[in-house]
């Protein structure tokens, strides 16, 4: 039996919904973000950490971010982009995907895949 090859572009972005943001009005979304745990109780009391990270993404990572919408995959964002962005240098398929794993390593986002419509990750 061959084994099923998983293609990162096809993967769908969907925003963690534990995670409020908002949008300025230049269009920049901004990404609250509660610092829970014991470590960060330590270090907003003893350090005065804020007890809210607030995550202002650049104007190409604010793009990707209203485009997560549970239906569109990496690859579709990035043709949106491609778009958007002409006659600019957009971020690329390699960066993009970065892009989106950074976010999916801080659980900023999680994966649906749409075939299966099952939370991936």
């Amino acid at each position: 039996m061959k084994k099923e090859e998983n293609n990162y572009l096809d993967y769908i972005p969907v925003p963690d919904p534990g995670f409020e943001w908002d949008l300025d009005e230049k269009g920049i979304v901004t990404v609250h973000m509660v610092n829970r745990g014991f470590y960060n109780w330590i270090a907003q009391k003893l350090f005065k950490r804020p007890g809210i990270s607030h995550i202002r993404l650049d104007e190409t990572g604010s793009f990707a971010w209203k485009q997560m919408d549970g239906k569109r995959s990496i690859y579709e964002i990035a043709l949106l982009m491609e778009k958007h962005f002409s006659g600019a240098e957009g971020p690329g398929y390699r960066r993009l995907a970065e892009y989106f794993r950074i976010l999916y390593r801080n659980h900023f986002i999680g994966y649906v895949r749409a075939s299966e419509n099952q939370h991936l990750g």
